[in-house]
């Protein structure tokens, strides 16, 4: 079952999937061929496009990277 991500106002497909999902250019592939006709669509999406989501691609862990004052 795929999850499904919904498209905000000047959404493009890979900032919509790093946004909700921390996934970067090496992933839009499957997203494209889990949605097809979705690249021949304009590069901003629509607002309200729904994206389909492979099951198997789940969220990244977010982590900050670490700061210390004297690098």
């Amino acid at each position: 079952m795929a999850d499904v991500l919904t498209a905000r106002q000047g959404d493009t497909l890979d900032e919509l999937i790093w946004r909700e999902r921390g996934l970067g250019a090496a992933d839009i592939g499957r997203v494209l061929d889990l949605n097809r006709g979705i690249a021949d669509v304009d590069a901003v999406l629509p607002l309200g496009t729904q994206i389909a989501m492979p099951a198997s691609m789940a969220p990244a862990a977010r982590t900050l990277p670490l700061i210390q004052l004297w690098d």
